[in-house]
């Protein structure tokens, strides 16, 4: 079959030549159209119970995509005109800002800001700032009554910095911007915040920080523009890395040539299908890019073998297609399958990053194992590269004869007995990894990056955090004059203030006991829910609706719970906490639901990948070993393919833990792609082993010459892969500097336990259940 593939194609090499580079130009085009595409709802997991409640009730609610912006003095204090007349103008241009919600806007300025104060008269209420003082006409004698009035109102901590010197402007965002009736450009905000918010406002006298998911996606974009810069270092790293293994500018041009290709096609794809390129996946293509490199290299190590055996071009391009054909269709494929399940998390951006990754790697089946054996035929090789090339491998050799020794029985039993241990200890550290978040503020970006000195900064001076899981208790209508229900409210606002990681809880009970004490002169001895229901009426009426903590009909009466970060330990604690509480307490007519708020959508985020990661990991696990197992028709191949890939994984999550790299939405999809490309290694070593034992050869022989033809590619490839995502360590990104820390171990610990553990593998097994006499096993390649 294969034999038929390979006459038909070098029969019509060139007419196959040319439709490819009139397909790269159409592509080209297209790939130029190619646009970022963020958006808010693409970060949130489909069908979750979490997800489904905060949209449920997200007009009511909202809180989830905001923008938060503190006009900071740099001296002093915020009582004095010129501070006052600065917060009005921020917060006038907060009001334009596209896809801003204008009756969200909040601020000492906004007529939703106002103070009710109990005298002896009664009770006084009004805004912040009367609508008799303006920004113009302010001065300082107006100041001590504005102060007074925020003092009044319990803004402190709230809109206003604890220690004076800051103070809050907030909006909540709409995803369809309401005046151009589209999706609202997150990008195009991101860059308003800065242009008519930071650099127009922040001088020497004031300092602005800016937080919420439209700035945070924002400087993520910006800093994901330097991948351009990175990945023009891995290109130039790995043509020289190519070049020193090949010894010819053309075998190094070559490889380099079909993968570019195929990220232009990519490109051109992703256009045609109207996807965008997420900036929280823009190092996919990039990684796929490298991807076809090291499959390169396996083509130009057979095709150079041949050279040096006194084949011409066109004989060696035959050889390297005949012989890498299946295994290396089986390499991409279980590549394929690892980004391929991704797509089972409801996630809209990791699904879009499996499609996108998806593409890429399918498209490397046409590049690397069909147009590069076709490019390479038509290049001539003098007897000057001959030369080069066979000092080259014979230097190689010599180290290739000294690795082969893992393959003597005695040294097979050490390296397993080693390999055995590692897996114990991998495995017990392992159980200790966390799924979400490990560190406070923005974990996609450096701790030092400006976003994340905004949160600090912000954090430190208000009483409220940025982190808050809405709890949505759904009650029966008029709730919030019943003492029961509200008093069975209290009791859980209680309970989960006493829960560690959490700041503060907001909810309709803890107010309506403040306005009871007012109602009675402000006497703290009834600061209580009162019992009769004309009192608990009075106590309420003052609350405004625009709280958010209870609906028209007094059916809802949601709970906020603030927390002191959104790292995984402290959201799986809240959770637990609320969900023992409703196991624990059931009411009739009282139901407690999860979650809205950002740490809602966090804890929903990390449940959907802890419960993915088995299945998916599974189902690669599958693919590959039925993918093995019809290849070699041999158990024995499947248990030395995948045992070390296995340990490769546990060593990974231990590489994890020690570095105190979450799991999450990117970092899932690393630990998977590395099962799929981690057993790329183990065809390329197996298919070899497999040819040369039945040619009578014992294991230990037989490794030995495998290694001989296929080691140095197989160790080259790894490297070259470590290399190209390595420079993203660099990134000013923090989560594409754990991309690349993470992928360059699992790729090296992915090679090493092929060239150790394999053949280690494969001599105890032949010890212990002796292959029969005679017997050959299908090698996956074809003669």
């Amino acid at each position: 079959m294969v034999a038929k593939v390979e006459a038909i194609v070098f029969r019509f090499r060139f007419l196959i030549l040319a439709a490819l580079m009139a397909f790269t130009v159409v592509m080209g085009v297209f790939a130029l159209q190619l646009r970022l595409d963020a958006g808010f709802e693409k970060q949130l997991p489909k069908g979750h119970e979490y997800i489904e409640t905060f949209f449920e009730y997200q007009d009511q609610q909202g809180g989830s995509n905001s923008i938060i912006i503190v006009l900071r003095a740099n001296e002093g204090n915020i009582w004095n005109p010129k501070f006052m007349a600065k917060l009005n103008a921020v917060t006038q241009d907060v009001f334009f800002l596209p896809g801003v919600a204008r009756s969200t806007v909040t601020s000492l300025w906004t007529p939703n800001t106002r103070y009710l104060e109990v005298t002896e008269d009664g009770f006084i209420a009004g805004d912040v700032i009367p609508g008799t003082i303006t920004a113009g006409n302010m001065t300082q004698e107006d100041i001590p009554l504005v102060q007074n009035n925020v003092i009044r109102g319990g803004f402190v901590g709230r809109l206003v910095a604890n220690d004076f010197s800051a103070a809050m402007v907030r909006a909540e965002l709409q995803e369809i911007n309401p005046k151009t009736r589209e999706k609202l450009d997150y990008f195009e905000l991101a860059a308003q915040l800065e242009k008519q918010i930071r650099e127009k406002h922040e001088n020497e006298d004031f300092t602005i920080h800016i937080v919420g998911f439209a700035k945070m996606i924002g400087d993520i974009a910006d800093g994901a523009k330097s991948v351009l810069m990175f990945f023009l270092l891995a290109f130039a790293l790995t043509a020289a890395s190519v070049y020193f293994y090949s010894r010819s500018f053309i075998l190094t041009f070559v490889p380099l040539v079909c993968s570019l290709v195929s990220l232009v096609w990519q490109f051109g794809i992703l256009t045609l299908l109207g996807f965008g390129l997420d900036p929280l996946a823009i190092l996919v293509p990039f990684l796929v890019f490298a991807i076809g490199v090291s499959h390169g290299v396996q083509q130009i190590n057979l095709i150079s073998k041949e050279i040096t055996a006194g084949a011409d071009s066109m004989a060696a391009a035959k050889a390297s297609f005949r012989q890498l054909l299946i295994p290396g269709s089986m390499a991409l494929v279980t590549d394929l399958v690892g980004f391929g399940t991704l797509y089972w998390i409801q996630i809209g951006m990791i699904q879009e990053l499996a499609i996108t990754a998806s593409i890429g790697v399918a498209l490397k089946i046409v590049t690397n194992l069909l147009m590069l054996p076709l490019l390479a035929s038509y290049f001539q090789f003098d007897a000057g590269y001959k030369e080069r090339i066979t000092k080259a491998r014979a230097q190689r050799d010599k180290v290739m004869l000294v690795l082969a020794n893992v393959a003597k029985p005695r040294n097979a039993i050490i390296t397993f007995a080693i390999c055995v241990g590692l897996f114990a200890v991998a495995y017990v550290e392992s159980q200790d990894r966390h799924v979400g978040d490990l560190h406070a503020g923005a974990p996609e970006m450096r701790p030092d990056a400006r976003y994340n000195v905004d949160s600090r900064a912000i954090v430190e001076r208000f009483s409220i955090g940025l982190d808050v899981l809405t709890v949505i208790v759904e009650t029966p209508a008029q709730s919030c004059v019943s003492y029961g229900y509200m008093r069975e409210l209290d009791k859980f606002s209680w309970h989960m203030a006493n829960v560690p990681g959490v700041t503060s809880v907001l909810s309709l009970p803890a107010l309506t006991k403040v306005s009871a004490a007012g109602w009675a002169e402000g006497n703290l001895k009834f600061t209580a829910l009162p019992r009769n229901r004309s009192a608990l009426v009075q106590a309420t009426d003052p609350i405004p609706k625009s709280s958010g903590l209870y609906n028209e009909s007094c059916s809802l009466m949601p709970v906020m719970v603030f927390t002191a970060d959104h790292k995984a330990t402290t959201i799986n604690r809240v959770i637990g906490a609320v969900k023992e509480w409703r196991r624990d307490n059931p009411v009739e007519g009282i139901t407690y639901r999860l979650a809205s708020g950002n740490v809602g959508i966090w804890a929903a985020t990390n449940e959907v990948i802890a419960e993915s990661e088995l299945p998916m990991m599974l189902a690669v696990y599958v693919v590959i070993i039925l993918l093995v197992f019809g290849t070699y028709r041999d158990w024995r191949a499947t248990v030395c393919c995948c045992l070390p890939l296995t340990l490769a994984t546990f060593l990974g999550y231990w590489f994890m833990k020690e570095l105190e790299i979450g799991l999450k939405v990117a970092t899932l999809p690393v630990m998977v792609l590395a099962v799929g490309i981690g057993v790329d290694y183990a065809f390329y070593i197996f298919s070899r082993l497999q040819v040369h034992i039945n040619e009578g050869m014992n294991v230990t022989d037989s490794y030995r010459q495998t290694l001989l033809e296929t080691g140095n590619a197989v160790i080259f490839t790894a490297i070259t892969l470590a290399i190209g995502v390595s420079t993203w360590s660099l990134s000013e990104l923090q989560f594409q500097a754990d991309m690349g820390l993470l992928l360059t171990f699992m790729f090296m610990v992915n090679m090493i336990g092929a060239v150790t553990a394999l053949p280690a593998l494969a001599v105890i097994l032949d010890m212990i259940f002796p292959r029969k006499a005679g017997a050959k096993i299908s090698t996956g390649i074809a003669h």
